[in-house]
């Protein structure tokens, strides 16, 4: 049996407050070859930003190599990482807290949900914001990307900062 090639994903997200201006990013290695892949969002918050880096980098390995559907997802996001983990309480409380109100994004944590149950993924949890080092460090170059990207809209909104 061929085991399926692997498929490297390092995500990250990044959000202004105070403009509600978000970034997401992922760079994605497939063959030795790297891809990177990002957005903007306006009304939006950083958990929002973690979610969308994630799913958007799914969706692009399942459109471009639908072949290799094998992940590894790198997050320093504990709450992207702990997501499919609690997946049967947030099934059988149909998304909603305690209070009986809906989640927060709950949009996204069940689109999450759905491709981490029909594909082949596994999230490995990084440390964030590491230093620089003289080996390449994925997770830091993502996120520099993603805050970068945000600086760039809030400085369109705020010339000033």
């Amino acid at each position: 049996m061929v085991q399926e090639e692997i498929i490297e994903i390092y995500t990250d997200g990044s959000c202004n407050k105070e403009f509600n201006i978000g970034a997401w990013a992922a760079i994605i290695f497939y063959r030795g070859k790297k891809k990177i892949i990002d957005g903007i969002e306006k009304e939006t918050t950083h958990n929002r930003m973690e979610l969308i880096a994630v799913i958007e980098a799914i969706h692009y390995v399942v459109k471009n190599f639908p072949q290799h559907q094998a992940m590894h997802i790198f997050t320093d996001s504990q709450y992207v990482e702990k997501i499919p983990l609690r997946a049967q309480k947030l099934i059988t409380k149909k998304f909603t807290t305690n209070k009986g109100k809906d989640i927060q994004n709950k949009d996204l944590v069940k689109t999450l949900l759905k491709l981490t149950q029909e594909l082949n993924i596994e999230f490995i949890k990084v440390k964030a914001h590491q230093k620089s080092t003289s080996t390449a460090n994925y997770n830091r170059e993502v996120d520099k990307h993603a805050r970068k990207l945000v600086r760039h809209e809030v400085n369109k909104k705020d010339p000033l900062k």
